[in-house]
């Protein structure tokens, strides 16, 4: 295909020009690279390669200064704020880097469009006064200084932009406003030097001039690349700059305006695909490239172009697998690379001095993966060992000296990560320093395996001794906070750049990138409104009629600069495919953009516009289903010969998935770290303390002075059970509090009742407590021994009648006790399962022969104390609800033996497989 490049190298070719001595500037050094490439195309004989810049380097040329990153001009910019504010006491470098970054782009501005500095900042500092506080007699010292400062915004730009010139060096607006001045000189210097500017569209004031006086002077051409059909449609933003050059440049009035082309107008294949969110979008273009690969093996000519550039890693991920020539002209973001995470939560954590850290906080960076392999020493892994500790001992808060006493053997590494950076600056970047260091000797052991992370670490060793110098020389960094937001801006500006073939195969860039170059095939993602063109935004203190007065873009300007961009794009393709998110998200876009709304009223183009729907399988949902084999029944033997508890029959009934995983495969629960108290951690505490106060009195009739003295020990033995099981955990603020003094209230309540009891005239004796019971079951189906085996927590005689009782801290009524059919105690958990342990308990101590028969059993709830012990009963099947007598007979366990025999078996069973329930 004929590109825009290759036509101008033509026709200079044509016109006989020498292009060995002609210098190109074009808008980007991406440009300059193909440019030098099609030159090859065009000479037919061997030449000397002319100059080829960018309008940026030919500015910088003219004006002598040095381009500087936008973090070391609000260094610089500080200096002057801290020196002509030091009266009236200057904000902090971390408040002020927030609103002086919005006033270094309006420096950018004015001098870029030539704007006079003074009388912009008068008016600036009226507008304030008029807006704010002017009608005020007495102003106070705030606003006195705030408008203080808005009245010397010339000297602060005068004495700024001094101090940059001085030192050879400029922001992208000075470096344009000093090349203006300095342009006559250079003219003087090279009259016969020819220039040829080729791409250009929007042109800023200081740019327009540049190029205007070298053309009036005979030293230059101008290359256009603009539509018939977007130039001559007064209403169309694609060519909004170039009409206005057309029109009111003076050179043009005697001469012919190149270039007006008419490719726009021939036969394109356009199609628009409407897809949800961005990863659909991702997946689709590797999905398009897969199929154009069948057409054109080397995808030579095509582009994939990306609105958003966030969308670079998806994109990446989505590309066909036989992919061989490939070009990423963006670089890889550094804040995206594993590396950027760790830095992240190391300043997180260092942000607020303290001499101790949030569990997770340090669990989160010494499982890092380029923290945790340093904390193998010799074959032990300490990490793990920190990890443990803290969930064992239930430590929310660690301090550094504790994870020293963990893992001696890694205490450089811990000084290095969780050393008080509040010290000192230097110390937080020397350990950063330090930390990059021994993560590299650690890769340098494997260097072949390692070289990406090794190249990570590189960049961030660069961007460390950026922030190194910038701190060494301006010495406005005074904390961590600062420390990170200065971080975190040098970071955004950095990228991984990858190594390809710059002019094979698919070329994947950003918008800007594209500029000046054609391709027959172009894929461009994201063209919603918020992102192609990217909307009103007004990060300026210059308002909007100000700017207009002043002929400075406004948002107007920057949609045009877009909108010729993508018509650019279209131009000399021949195949299009635009993509756009259907799904509406506030913060990104939503809407379609404008763009493709205008290329569908166009009607020069047929638009083959579709929504794509994601091809999502239907998965059933299957529950799981474990068979049981030879081996599974030998490790269900296995565990009925140990013992089946009522609690873990329970779990079979509730789900026998859950006993499988629990029982058969042993798998437990992990044991997080309990913030807050636990259910189960304050039931065991409760359970434990009454332990405590009963075990003494087994055998004994309770008294109510016994009870008493009893109450009186409440706050020493739940307190003692609460860190015997809470560990190193805090009761002593927060839920925890309450959660603790929760604990001593339903013991408290609990001995209040045994007083009420005792009060009424009801006799009570200790049996047992906490006592453990052991039987053989005879089921003479299986070939093997089966125990049931568990631990009542409490067996006394009330008035004679022996009580078997569990004790329950959630809330438990009269209903949840009582049955009607038998055969309901092994199929519903959620109705049955209180009566169904209380039933094993008791039909356990009956097999044990420690009780005589009829015997009561029940629950006491702490959660409904009120209601008493709660009877274990069975209900008639005659509909009035009248209950049987609540005593458990030898006929009751009969009945219960069977059921409880039948569950076993069918547990046992190897043609019933584990199924899961749904819950």
């Amino acid at each position: 295909m004929a590109t825009f490049i290759f036509d101008v190298l033509k026709d200079l070719q044509n016109k006989h020009a020498n292009l060995s001595g002609l210098t190109f500037v074009l808008p980007s050094k991406r440009s300059g690279l193909f440019l030098k490439h099609q030159l090859s195309e065009v000479a037919n004989q061997t030449i000397f390669s002319p100059i080829i810049i960018s309008i940026e380097e030919f500015v910088e040329e003219l004006s002598q200064l040095k381009t500087i990153s936008n973090t070391e001009l609000l260094f610089q910019f500080y200096s002057t704020y801290k020196q002509l504010t030091k009266d009236s006491g200057p904000d902090s470098f971390e408040t002020f880097s927030k609103w002086a970054q919005i006033l270094l782009q309006d420096f950018n501005e004015i001098d870029r469009y030539l704007i006079p500095q003074k009388k912009i900042f008068e008016y600036l500092s009226a507008i304030q006064d008029l807006n704010h506080w002017s009608l005020e007699t007495n102003k106070t010292e705030f606003v006195k200084n705030y408008l203080s400062f808005w009245n010397k915004l010339h000297l602060h730009y005068k004495h700024f932009t001094e101090q940059l010139l001085n030192k050879k060096m400029g922001y992208q607006g000075l470096v344009y406003r000093e090349a203006v001045e300095n342009l006559e000189a250079y003219i003087q210097t090279n009259p016969k030097k020819q220039h040829v500017f080729l791409g250009f569209n929007a042109l800023n004031t200081a740019e327009e001039t540049i190029v205007q006086e070298l053309l009036q002077n005979n030293l230059a051409q101008v290359y256009w690349d603009i539509d018939a059909v977007f130039i001559n449609n007064e209403n169309h933003d694609a060519a909004l700059f170039t009409r206005h050059h057309k029109a009111h440049w003076p050179y043009f009035k005697n001469n012919p305006f190149n270039w007006v082309t008419t490719n726009y107008s021939t036969q394109k294949n356009i199609s628009v695909f409407g897809i949800p969110k961005n990863i659909g979008q991702a997946k689709y273009i590797g999905a398009l490239l897969k199929n154009l690969k069948q057409e054109q093996p080397s995808l030579q000519n095509t582009a994939v172009v990306l609105g958003d550039e966030n969308l670079l890693v998806p994109v990446l991920n989505s590309l066909p697998q036989n992919v061989e020539a490939l070009n990423i002209t963006m670089g890889f973001p550094l804040k995206s690379i594993p590396l950027a995470s760790l830095f992240e939560a190391l300043f997180h954590l260092h942000k607020k001095p303290s001499n101790t850290f949030y569990y997770k906080d340090v669990i989160n960076i010494i499982s890092h993966q380029f923290i945790r392999p340093l904390f193998y020493v010799e074959s032990v892994d300490y990490a793990s060992k920190i990890i443990e500790t803290i969930e064992d001992n239930n430590i929310i808060y660690v301090s550094t000296e504790r994870l020293k006493q963990i893992a001696n053997a890694s205490s450089k590494v811990i000084d290095l990560l969780f050393s008080n950076w509040e010290v000192s600056i230097d110390l937080a970047l020397k350990n950063c320093f330090g930390l990059i260091l021994t993560i590299k000797g650690h890769l340098d052991k494997n260097k072949d395996s390692n070289l990406l992370p090794l190249e990570y670490l590189y960049r961030f060793n660069e961007l460390f001794n950026e922030l190194f110098r910038l701190n060494s020389e301006y010495q406005h960094i005074k904390d961590v906070s600062t420390l990170f937001s200065i971080y975190k801006e040098l970071l955004s500006s950095e990228t991984l750049d990858f190594q390809g073939e710059p002019l094979q195969g698919l070329q994947i860039m950003g918008m800007l990138e594209s500029r000046v170059l054609d391709f027959e095939t172009v894929i461009i993602s994201s063209v919603n409104e918020g992102i192609l063109p990217s909307g009103k935004s007004n990060n300026s203190f210059i308002p909007f009629d100000v700017k207009l007065e002043n002929k400075l873009p406004t948002y107007k300007e920057k949609d045009a600069v877009y909108t010729y961009h993508f018509y650019r794009l279209l131009q000399r393709a021949k195949n299009v495919y635009i993509l756009y998110n259907t799904e509406a998200d506030i913060l990104t876009g939503g809407e379609k953009s404008r763009f493709i709304a205008q290329l569908e009223l166009e009607g020069i183009h047929k638009i083959n516009h579709q929504i794509i729907v994601p091809q999502v399988p239907i998965i059933e949902p299957s529950l799981n289903t474990v068979e049981k084999n030879d081996d599974l029944i030998n490790k269900i033997a296995t565990v009925a010969e140990k013992g089946f508890s009522p609690s873990s029959l329970s779990s079979y009934i509730r789900n026998p998935i859950d006993f499988y995983y629990q029982k058969i495969l042993k798998i437990k629960e992990h044991d997080e770290v309990e913030e807050t108290v636990a259910a189960n951690t304050l039931g065991t505490v409760v359970h434990n303390t009454l332990e405590d106060f009963y075990k003494p009195l087994i055998g004994s009739y309770l008294t109510v002075e016994i009870i008493k003295k009893l109450k009186s020990n409440i706050e020493e033995k739940v307190s003692f059970h609460f860190k015997n099981e809470y560990k190193e955990g805090d009761i002593t603020k927060g839920k925890n509090l309450i959660i603790f003094e929760i604990a001593k209230r339903y013991v408290s309540n609990f001995l209040d009742l045994e007083i009420k009891d005792l009060n009424e005239g009801n006799q009570i004796k200790i049996l047992a407590v906490e006592a453990n019971s052991e039987v053989i079951v005879d089921i003479p189906e299986l070939d093997f021994p089966i125990k049931l085996v568990g631990k009542v927590d409490r067996v006394d005689a009330y008035n004679g009648t022996t009580r078997i009782i569990d004790y329950k801290t959630g809330k438990v009524e009269q209903s949840h006790v009582e049955i009607v059919d038998w055969e309901d105690l092994t199929t519903d958990y959620k109705k049955y399962s209180k009566s169904f342990q209380v039933l094993a308990y008791a039909f356990m101590m009956q097999l044990q022969g420690t009780m005589k028969m009829p015997v009561e059993a029940g629950i006491i709830s702490f959660k409904n104390l009120s209601a008493g012990f709660l009877k274990f009963s069975k209900k008639d099947k005659n509909g009035n609800g009248a209950k049987k007598d609540s005593l458990i007979t030898q006929e009751t366990l009969d009945d219960f033996e069977i059921e409880l025999k039948h569950l076993i078996l069918e547990i046992c069973n190897p043609n019933i497989p584990f199924e899961e329930k749904e819950v």
